[in-house]
């Protein structure tokens, strides 16, 4: 079947929701297909750029923010402190692991999520699962679990507004590397991280007097106080994904204006499935979650459909197997990929493969977490196969929802600030303490 912005449709489902109206739908689609692109065709191909260059392995790739974005906690200072955030893992790998960071965020427009279930019972009461803002409420309440299109307008405009912040903070001087001390949040200065990023900010800042002695400065070089960001989420809604697929008018080509870069999930990765037919046929970078149960073959079928011409920077497997099943999964599919010359970006999506029940709660173990991202690295660096990235959800706020690291957070007080409404993530502090240990894996694999 020939590609069209809709051909989609034709195609199994998984993860659809039931709209209770249809023309209400249809209505509320119109409106999004007439509304201006959130992200434009230039700034994705600059992506794509940058991903050849992950491809190449001379840069890596950060992704990371937020499990799922919601319209109740939106506000200017949670845009700001996981730009920070970001900004201080990237610093940390750039400076400390030698290496050029390319920087995604899941921000203005992670709000859908897959589930295992259709329905969620609490109390002998089941309901609608909830599935993210972007199509029905949290609350558990018949009413708010109804799927509700007009959420998806709200959805937009929100991430409308995000985008421009992050445009504002990433050009107006937030990122200047002169900067760099001052990234630092409240609640991240009282950890022991404090001193081992004060001890690398102050080695920042020796390097930068000697560049401007030497007539290298900010007014000069736009690189030291400007930032590219690029955002990114996970096309499950395919209703909305193909309001904002746009052509653009330099190209001919389709770009789906959602996000630059766009990922599929495990549970919709099927060679025959709608998510992977719609996203083969749109220019943006794209992503592929690959659990434990993925073989190199699927792979090798994924990368045919979605990236046919064998692109540098196209296609982003994001492996997610957990700690305990990556090191005898891994190496074999790392083999096989090997001998088919594919060009892919590999990176390391450490959260969803290491969730466990804590009582009434969802967390991770940080110690878990970080295990795999060291298999992932070891495998790799044994089969010859750069470890180009990693994949996190996390925060800028000091929530207490991943269990270990510098932060300490126990099983006993994760009900202090547990705030996610669907997954764990690491609070800025463990991201940071992250960071600092993938850099020195990334020093290693860059040898």
């Amino acid at each position: 079947m020939q590609w069209t912005r809709d051909s989609w449709r034709a195609y199994p489902i998984k993860q659809h929701p039931v709209y209770p109206c249809e023309n209400t739908l249809k209505e509320n689609l119109e409106r999004l297909e007439k509304l201006p692109p959130l992200v434009f065709a230039g700034e994705v191909r600059q992506l794509k750029k940058s991903l050849a260059k992950v491809a190449k392995k001379e840069a890596f790739l950060l992704q990371g923010g937020d499990c799922a974005e919601s319209f109740e906690n939106f506000g200017a200072n949670n845009i700001r402190d996981m730009f920070k955030i970001l900004l201080q893992m990237a610093i940390v790998l750039t400076f400390a692991g030698g290496c050029p960071v390319v920087k995604i965020g899941r921000i203005a427009g992670q709000f859908a999520k897959p589930r295992s279930a259709d329905y969620e019972e609490l109390n002998g009461v089941s309901l609608p699962s909830y599935r993210g803002d972007i199509i029905n409420g949290f609350e558990f309440s018949e009413k708010a679990r109804i799927a509700d299109p007009k959420r998806m307008l709200e959805a937009y405009y929100q991430s409308a507004t995000t985008l421009n912040l992050l445009r504002g903070f990433a050009k107006g001087g937030l990122a200047d590397l002169r900067e760099v001390q001052r990234w630092n949040l409240g609640f991240v200065k009282k950890s022991e991280l404090h001193k081992q990023y004060e001890d690398l900010s102050e080695k920042i800042s020796s390097a930068l007097a000697f560049m401007e002695a030497c007539g290298i400065n900010a007014n000069n070089t736009p690189n030291l106080r400007e930032v590219s960001l690029y955002t990114s989420h996970e096309a499950l809604l395919l209703p909305y994904e193909e309001a904002l697929t746009r052509v653009d008018s330099l190209s001919g080509d389709f770009y789906d204006c959602s996000a630059h870069m766009l990922w599929i999930g495990e549970r919709t990765r099927e060679i025959d499935g709608a998510h992977v037919h719609f996203l083969s046929g749109v220019k943006n970078p794209l992503g592929v979650k690959i659990g434990p149960s993925a073989k190199a073959q699927d792979i090798i079928r994924l990368s045919n459909k979605l990236n046919p011409n064998n692109e540098e920077g196209r296609l982003n497997i994001i492996i997610r197997m957990g700690a305990d099943k990556i090191a005898s999964n891994l190496p074999s599919i790392f083999k096989d990929l090997k001998k088919e010359g594919l060009d892919l970006i590999y990176s390391i999506d450490p959260m969803h493969g290491n969730t466990v029940k804590a009582g009434d709660f969802k967390t991770r173990e940080f110690d878990k977490i970080m295990q795999e991202v060291r298999y992932f690295f070891e495998v790799a660096i044994s089969e010859g196969v750069y470890p180009g990235g990693v994949h996190l959800e996390m925060t800028g706020q000091d929530v207490t929802e991943c269990t270990g690291g510098a932060s300490n957070v126990t099983m006993q007080n994760l009900q202090n600030r547990y705030e996610t409404q669907c997954d764990p993530r690491l609070n800025a502090d463990q991201a940071l303490e992250l960071a600092f240990l993938i850099a020195d894996l990334l020093k290693r694999a860059r040898k």
